[in-house]
């Protein structure tokens, strides 16, 4: 194995990786705002149809007691005719207990409406406030889809291609290798370190002096004891040479 072409196709590899990685991150992000607005909107729609079809029970229900008060009202009404009518004492008890229920119905009667009136003038506010949020929401996801959808369909095309790239490199590096890169990858998100100075580059643990110095033979790659990336010597890009002898 030529160790050099490896960790030279390994970085391009990692490269690869972290810009797929931040555009399918802010692919995630813009579809993640996009469903988040649809939601919404789909919940206000959901919520308004609730208070929608409870005021209009409510003021069925309401009907209802207004037509009971009425009947009732006639038979107090009717009640109160009959007690002027009543010859003895017997019967006009009997006529002023039935008076009394009745006007206590048209009393429970009339409290249930007034309920119901607080209840659907509460309910009516309520369907206020949520047309309201709707349409600010509704106007806001229809001035924003149309570019969005746009901006989704740029970013899921460039996935696409970086993805073609990344087939590309991946056949560059060796089968074994590779499964290797991936199986650290996926736990820790990137796969790869090097070392110049006897520290992993990704995690700043300094490595074990034998370790380092097989690395720096650079025949074979190792691993950091401390974070498990792939470890490679890869010598300090900003070190000069220093000039020998005096002036």
């Amino acid at each position: 194995m030529n160790i050099q072409v490896q960790i030279e196709a390994l970085e391009r590899l990692a490269k690869v990786d972290a810009e797929l990685k931040e555009v399918g991150d802010q692919l995630n992000t813009e579809r993640e705002a996009l469903q988040g607005k649809r939601r919404q909107l789909a919940d206000l729609d959901e919520r308004l149809g609730r208070h929608v079809t409870s005021v209009e029970e409510m003021e069925r229900t309401r009907g209802e007691f207004v037509g009971e008060v009425r009947q009732v009202s006639m038979q107090v009404e009717k009640s109160r005719e009959k007690l002027s009518r009543c010859r003895t004492e017997r019967e006009a008890n009997a006529a002023q207990r039935e008076l009394e229920e009745l006007r206590k119905i048209f009393r429970d009667r009339e409290i249930d409406i007034e309920k119901i009136v607080g209840l659907v003038t509460q309910a009516r506010g309520e369907i206020e406030r949520l047309s309201s949020e709707r349409a600010g929401v509704f106007s806001e996801l229809s001035t924003s889809e149309g570019d969005v959808t746009s901006r989704l369909g740029q970013l899921e095309k460039q996935v696409g291609e970086m993805s073609e790239v990344r087939k590309q490199v991946v056949a560059q590096v060796q089968a074994p290798l590779y499964r290797r890169y991936e199986l650290v990858r996926k736990r820790k998100g990137t796969a790869i370190a090097s070392t110049h100075d006897g520290k992993c580059n990704a995690c700043h643990m300094t490595l074990p002096p034998m370790l380092f110095q097989q690395l720096m033979r650079g025949v074979d790659f190792g691993q950091c004891p401390s974070c498990n990336r792939i470890l490679y010597f890869r010598p300090d890009p900003t070190a000069t040479d220093t000039p020998s002898g005096g002036p």
